[in-house]
């Protein structure tokens, strides 16, 4: 230690020129040495920094917040303002396998969701957030709402760097996406079931892109299932998805909500509330609708027309052919008319999608668009959904599905519902102009439904039937009072009538939705500050059929119901039953092309049984029915009216002359032989059997002896002479010797079925159904033991009759 010390004091001398260690202020040269000998080495950290996980390699895009990808990861940078905010989550499917499902295309939506981002510990978390059921904070009861409503946790992440560390909490979103997580699935249960789907392949699962938004997060992602029975390529035994999930923030400046009133058709949200003031909890339903607010309160209060301050805008789909897009557009603005009965102009508008070269950042998946998409699918159908705020009902936006197909469905019905009126109509080439008319007023629709306005199956009753033949009122007020019923074609018109408007169009009840809906009031801050304006409103209007609304859902309403038009329902088959027996002779020379096989003519034909079944349909429905008024307390008058006894006798009637019969200008060999070698009597068999389901319905006959009931006193058409009436048509050729042929037979099997149908319900078991129907099959089976007739026939009769006991004794044992 010594000759150490002397060796650094000399070293000191010499090199440095220091003085004598002992007389120096320093420390010794040893005692430094000692204690860097003693010191450990510094560890270096192990804490990454922002540059360490963001490189310069990163490619950061700016928007809502900050993505970043770095090589194969993708991380998010979520500000700490956005903690807690709401976010709106749309998860639809971007790219999608053939034949997966008839409703399910690129574009569609399969979940929506409110989310928010939480930080737990050392953990981010995504969690689903229900509106379902409120109370306000301040009461005592709010709390228990909170704790009875616990929001289930979509994902966790891990913190890469706290808010402290950077702009924002950093997190690594790669496994959100490539696993599967059921609430951003394109596959749901029933899919997974049917394609045999065992599991996600991660290695097969990627992130494609992700973009930022100023208000929205866009990611597609692609998701590859092993399904032992997939859809297509079924070698592969693999299906793959690519899937879109928006992330949008929702406004804090909220659209206040509008109270619904059922007596107007609309989609709805509803809230259960806890804190009304009730002895119960108060369930709350609110209209989906756009946010619209004029951009001059002055003037529009005034009462002239204002454009409103954000418009509502729709993109046509690049994929639209050319020669559709300009009636795609009207069909779009064609609700301009209507908004201006709310005091709003140019408050919808049509758009051309721009160009690559125009926007490069424009997406059909992005969640700031709305949509009307051109899809290359064999369906034939059109949708026109929306995404909303769950909050308020405000809709954030929509994309309207076209299916390719839809078209062939409307040339086939045009042909037959028209035909035998309409000239244009009689051939398979229908020119572009009208095709163009009616993919217009289907466009009308689905933007109808993107509006909030669902079907409204009551408003083709409003009209006389005998008005449907006059050009001049067709012409004025089209075929029904809204775009939103299935009345797409005018079949009353006959032969001869001059004029006639074939083809829905909008008209007075859309005008009147659309300003219940729509209309502004200033110094609105709860739903119920204009409460008492829209029931008043809405009050002046209800009791004008052309006003009122009904789903259609019931199926007990007869002027309510599926693709009828006009107002007598008898009236309008017998019209529309006319029109087909002249289709049906000339069905053949109206599908003939040259060197074509009858693919079409088989096609035209089946549509034409099926358009036969519905008007029969239509006519059964007054059996039983019961016509449905939406009113409120204070208007006089019963919300529910059995339809009268006349209507009820005179629907039986034809249901017993024109519907359960043989329908021999149906069975045409001409045709016949030119499409089928056999099933004919199966496929009117079949018809036969929906049609004695649309008689014997054990809801309607339960209908009919409760309006004896409670009307002992009127003559109120029975449940006895229903059956009787309808089974002395079926049985005429027993009952009275008449004819048989093998669809009466085969017609009379299906009688028996039916009624031992009803028989073994047990909801029929104790009341005067079961009395009256066994009854009718004892007076039957009578007859049946004693009836004569060629050995086919009798071989029939007995077989019927053994069947009968065989049914009775079962019932009685």
């Amino acid at each position: 230690m010594k000759n150490r010390y002397l060796l650094a004091a000399v070293l000191c001398t010499l090199v440095l020129g220091c003085k004598n260690p002992e007389k120096s202020k320093s420390k010794p040269i040893s005692s430094e040495i000692a204690k860097t000998a003693s010191e450990k080495p510094e560890k270096k950290s192990d804490k990454k920094t922002y540059s360490d996980i963001i490189t310069k390699k990163a490619i950061t895009d700016l928007g809502l917040f900050q993505v970043h990808q770095v090589q194969d990861k993708y991380y998010y940078e979520i500000p700490k303002d956005l903690i807690g905010k709401d976010l709106l989550w749309v998860t639809r499917i971007a790219q999608i396998p053939a034949n997966l499902s008839p409703y399910l295309n690129a574009g569609s939506k399969v979940n929506e969701q409110v989310v928010r981002w939480e930080v737990k510990h050392d953990k981010l978390l995504l969690k689903s957030i229900s509106f379902d059921n409120v109370a306000n904070d301040t009461i005592p009861l709010g709390k228990s709402v909170q704790q009875n409503n616990f929001s289930p946790i979509l994902f966790g992440f891990d913190i890469e760097l706290g808010a402290t560390d950077s702009t924002g909490y950093l997190i690594q979103v790669g496994k959100l996406f490539e696993e599967d997580v059921p609430a951003l699935s394109g596959l749901n249960p029933n899919l997974r079931k049917d394609y045999k789907v065992s599991r996600l392949d991660k290695s097969r699962s990627f992130i494609d892109t992700v973009k930022s938004f100023p208000t929205n997060i866009e990611v597609l992602h692609t998701m590859t299932y092993v399904a032992a029975a997939p859809p297509a390529n079924k070698d592969a035994e693999t299906l793959t998805l690519q899937m879109n999930q928006s992330m949008i923030l929702l406004p804090e400046d909220k659209m206040t909500s509008r109270l619904y009133d059922e007596r107007v058709g609309w989609f709805t949200t509803k809230k259960v509330d806890y804190s009304s003031e009730a002895l119960k909890s108060d369930t709350k339903t609110y209209l989906r609708r756009w946010k619209l607010v004029p951009k001059d309160p002055a003037a529009y209060l005034r009462g002239e027309l204002v454009e409103p301050v954000k418009p509502i805008v729709y993109y046509l789909d690049p994929a639209t052919p050319r020669k559709f897009r300009k009636y795609f557009k009207q069909g779009i603005e064609d609700w301009q008319v209507a908004f201006e009965a709310a005091g709003f102009k140019n408050a919808i508008i049509a758009k051309d999608a721009p160009t690559p070269e125009e926007d490069p950042e424009f997406n059909p998946e992005d969640a700031r668009y709305s949509v009307v998409r051109y899809v290359a699918s064999t369906t034939r159908n059109a949708v026109g959904p929306s995404v909303s705020d769950p909050r308020t009902g405000e809709i954030i936006e929509s994309d309207i599905i076209w299916y390719h197909n839809h078209l062939r469905s409307y040339r086939n019905r045009y042909l037959i519902e028209t035909g035998a009126a309409n000239p244009t109509a009689r051939t398979l080439d229908t020119s572009p102009e009208e095709i163009g008319e009616m993919m217009r007023r289907v466009i009308s629709h689905e933007i109808g439904h993107a509006l909030g306005l669902p079907h409204n199956m009551k408003a083709s009753s409003a009209y006389p039937t005998d008005s449907l033949r006059s050009g001049s009122f067709t012409q004025k007020f089209g075929i029904a009072t809204t775009i939103m019923d299935y009345a797409r074609f005018n079949y009353i018109a006959q032969p001869g009538d001059q004029d006639i408007r074939f083809v829905r169009q909008m008209g007075p009840y859309d005008y009147y939705a659309i300003e219940y809906g729509y209309r502004w009031y200033p110094n609105v801050t709860t739903p119920e500050d204009e409460k008492q304006i829209l029931h008043h409103f809405v009050s002046k209007h209800s009791e004008d059929p052309i006003y009122q609304f009904g789903s259609g859902s019931s199926g007990y309403d007869p002027d309510s119901q599926t693709e009828s038009v006009g107002a007598d329902a008898i009236k309008a088959s017998t019209y529309g039953l006319k029109n087909l027996k002249i289709v049906a002779k000339n069905l053949i020379d109206w599908t003939a092309k040259p060197d074509e096989n009858y693919e079409d003519l088989e096609e035209i034909y089946g549509e034409l049984l099926g358009i036969w079944s519905r008007y029969i349909g239509h006519v059964a429905t007054n059996i039983g029915g019961v016509h449905q008024t939406l009113r409120t307390q204070d208007q006089p008058g019963a919300i529910y009216q059995p339809v009268p006894a006349n209507t009820q006798r005179a629907a039986t009637e034809w249901m017993a002359q024109y519907a359960l019969v043989s329908p021999e200008w149906l069975l045409d060999p001409q045709i016949v032989q030119r499409i089928s070698y056999k099933g004919v009597t199966d496929k009117i068999g079949s018809l036969h059997n929906r049609a004695l389901a649309g008689v014997f319905n054990p809801e309607a006959m339960a209908r009919m002896l409760d309006n004896e009931l409670m009307h002992p006193s009127e003559k109120v058409y029975t449940l006895q002479e229903m059956i009787a009436t309808i089974s002395q048509g079926i049985w005429k050729d027993v009952l009275a010797k008449g004819s048989s042929d093998p669809i009466q037979r085969q017609l009379q099997r299906s009688y028996v079925s039916r009624v031992e149908t009803i028989l073994k319900d047990k909801k029929t078991t104790s009341t005067d159904i079961d009395a009256l129907l066994k009854a009718n099959l004892r007076l039957i089976t009578a007859k049946l033991k004693t009836a004569s007739g060629p050995a086919v026939v009798k071989a029939h009769y007995l077989d019927m009759a053994e069947r009968i006991d065989s049914i009775l004794k079962g019932k009685e044992a």
